[in-house]
């Protein structure tokens, strides 16, 4: 009888426990206490976010199904929670600063099922990720993860059509409730009613499917992930047949091993729009590189670029084009100015089959060429017929003494291309190969675990005013990217043009291309957009027509010691500040209204600094290649205006006397 009665009681004490347990909620709090997570363990895990006490995320489910039918985060029992706080320093070979500060806490839930989450708080982010503790193959049918927001926000998105396309959009607005079932791809920017910048992206993207998001059917404000089915059968098509189109796709996002971590889920906040200019989230959210692997062969720099221009170069004795004379001819230009590569673009070989070159081109003579005058190559290639022969490719590369490739028409996330974009990253660093990734996703942490990817592209950049009727890419898009696209990572937007059209003058050419916008604009993308590789758009007789232009080039870097974001606003004007060496550069754009800006100059030490200004000419309204060029005496603390153009800019570089 009294074993009965302890059975009984022992059964009684479990089920109170094992419902106490089910029920459990869990705050964790940002280092500077104003970003709050609460987690609640319900039918599902939850997690809602406040700042400030202020609500904006509300109860958000989270889970992850496997094809057996096993779902984490259904009916979830803690088994362990452990937490812990880090502060300390990174430091990245290159990038927008010397050191960066990593100081987070960071709360680990496990679960009966053998699975953990892992939640951890920034100041200015929040993000989680699952983690597998079992070992052996898993197959994960989808994901859960809802961004349930608490009010009728406003959405800055790019729509995609499909999961296959190309990440280069213009960014659109609406409100949360109206948004629909198709897909916007990340990052995404939700903006309070009350002032908070909410940027949606995910980090340490690897052997997954990336995401994007779509209307969260369960609430009327919220957004939901969607990710691609991993697929099984595709065949070439798109454009040139340069893509690869999924024909046949399983019935999961992605098969892999157990016992490892999955991508982090990140929420970004911002509480002035001007705070979304500089942000490293993504990189310290990602997987570090290898300390085996050498990466100290990795150098930044320009690249003088032949694609947009068309190759049309003015006043030479040769027949310019895609031919070996014509790229001999930006190789000296190169050298002649300080530049580190050239860029050999669509046309060197046989599309389909890298190994057959054009018969115009000398591809080993131009090599041998650019080298002996400390000039390296970047080749352009579609990443298929790369990969068809790839270790024949990479060693004749290597041996040729290529520097990079610039890989194209991917236009998909699933887990099929995220091992593609690894295995080719990898590969490249063991043959000391650079990539620049276009026709790409956004960047997920890649950057940092293999620093020889050097910049990616996921953006409208500057080449759809070659061929993109009627809009091109216009300012308003060139002052939204800083805020959405570049706080997931650098992006290569080719700026550089030099011949500069306001709105009424405007056209699309595909021979002789012009930007939108004012030439200062032009110059202050090299100062405002992170490239560590930066592409020079316009033919070299272009800019070589114009000395003082190209001087501002040379001299401008690519990577930076420090960086301060000065003053902005999404989709309007954008100010930032960089600083390499000694020497300070700061660069502002504008939309297409007329902006007059104060610069505040306190970011600079006490003293007396000579300004080298570029700035819209005074006809620059009516012509946008008017510009001026003035020397100022400013000192620390300054403030300062500086009259922009419609689509304008201005750039400065700062040298303390």
């Amino acid at each position: 009888m009294k074993t009965h009665r302890f059975t009984i009681i022992l059964i009684l004490f479990l089920f109170f426990h094992t419902i106490l347990i089910a029920q459990e909620s869990f705050t964790l709090v940002s280092p500077d206490g104003q970003l709050a997570a609460k987690i609640e363990l319900k039918d599902k895990i939850y997690y809602s976010l406040s700042f400030n006490e202020r609500a904006f995320m509300d109860a958000s489910p989270i889970s992850m199904e496997m094809m057996d039918g096993t779902v984490w985060g259904k009916s979830p029992l803690a088994r362990k929670k452990t937490s812990r706080s880090v502060n300390e320093v990174l430091t990245p070979l290159y990038g927008k600063r010397k050191e960066i500060k990593d100081h987070f806490n960071e709360l680990t839930v496990t679960f009966k099922g053998n699975y953990a989450v892992i939640f951890r708080l920034y100041d200015e982010a929040f993000a989680f990720r699952f983690e597998s503790t079992k070992k052996g193959e898993l197959i994960i049918k989808d994901e859960e993860a809802t961004f349930n927001f608490s009010g009728n926000y406003k959405i800055w998105s790019s729509l995609a059509g499909s999961f296959e396309h190309s990440y280069e959009n213009f960014y659109n607005t609406r409100k949360l409730s109206e948004m629909s079932d198709s897909l916007s791809y990340l990052p995404v920017l939700v903006q309070a009613d009350f002032g908070l910048n909410v940027l949606i992206t995910e980090s340490d993207l690897e052997d997954y499917a990336g995401f994007h998001v779509r209307k969260n059917p369960d609430t009327a404000t919220g957004l939901k992930a969607a990710f691609p089915k991993c697929p099984t059968k595709w065949t070439p098509g798109g454009h040139m047949k340069f893509n690869l189109i999924v024909e046949e796709r399983a019935e999961y996002i992605a098969k892999t091993q157990g016992m490892r971590t999955f991508p982090w889920r990140i929420v970004k906040i911002a509480t002035e729009d001007v705070h979304l200019l500089d942000t490293d989230i993504v990189y310290k959210l990602s997987d570090a590189h290898d300390e085996n692997m050498d990466f100290s062969w990795v150098k930044p720099g320009k690249v003088a670029w032949d694609w947009w221009c068309a190759i049309n170069l003015v006043g030479v004795d040769f027949r310019s084009g895609i031919n070996t004379e014509s790229y001999k001819y930006y190789v000296d230009f190169a050298a002649e100015n300080g530049i580190e590569y050239i860029n050999l673009d669509e046309g060197w070989s046989d599309q389909y089959d890298l190994m057959k070159l054009d018969e115009q081109i000398d591809l080993k003579e131009i090599v041998d060429y650019a080298n002996e005058k400390g000039v390296g190559v970047f080749l352009w290639c579609v990443h298929y017929p790369l990969d068809e022969k790839l270790e024949e490719a990479m060693k004749q590369f290597t041996a040729l003494g290529i520097k990079g490739l610039k890989i194209d028409f991917m236009d998909r996330d699933d887990q099929v291309m995220v091992d593609y974009y690894h295995r080719i990253a990898k590969k490249a660093a063991e043959h000391k190969l650079l990539v620049n990734y276009h026709g790409a996703y956004k960047p997920a942490g890649l950057h940092r675990k293999y620093p020889n990817v050097i910049n990616r592209e996921a953006v409208r950049g500057l080449e759809y005013n070659k061929f993109s009727q009627p809009h091109g890419t216009t300012p308003e898009h060139a002052v939204s990217i800083p805020f959405i696209r570049m706080a997931a990572g650098p992006l290569d937007y080719t700026p550089g043009a030099m011949t500069n059209a306001q709105q009424p003058n405007f056209g699309i050419f595909f021979e002789r291309p012009m930007s939108q916008g004012t030439r200062c604009q032009q110059l202050a993308m090299f100062v405002i957009y992170e490239a560590p590789l930066q592409m020079l758009s316009d033919a070299p007789t272009a800019y070589r027509a114009d000395p003082v232009i190209l001087k501002y080039l040379e001299e401008v870097p690519t990577v930076w010691d420090e960086t301060v974001a000065l003053d902005g606003k999404v989709g309007d004007y954008a100010v930032i500040a960089r600083k390499s060496g000694d020497v300070w550069w700061v660069g502002g754009m504008t939309d297409w209204s007329p902006r007059t800006f104060e610069v505040d100059f306190s970011f600079l030490e006490k003293g007396q600094y000579k300004a080298q200004i570029f700035q819209d000419g005074i006809n620059a309204d009516r012509n946008g290649n008017d510009y001026t060029q003035l020397e100022r005496t400013i000192n620390g603390g300054d403030k300062q205006e500086f009259k922009l153009a419609p689509g304008g800019g201005f750039v400065m570089k700062i040298v303390k006397l």
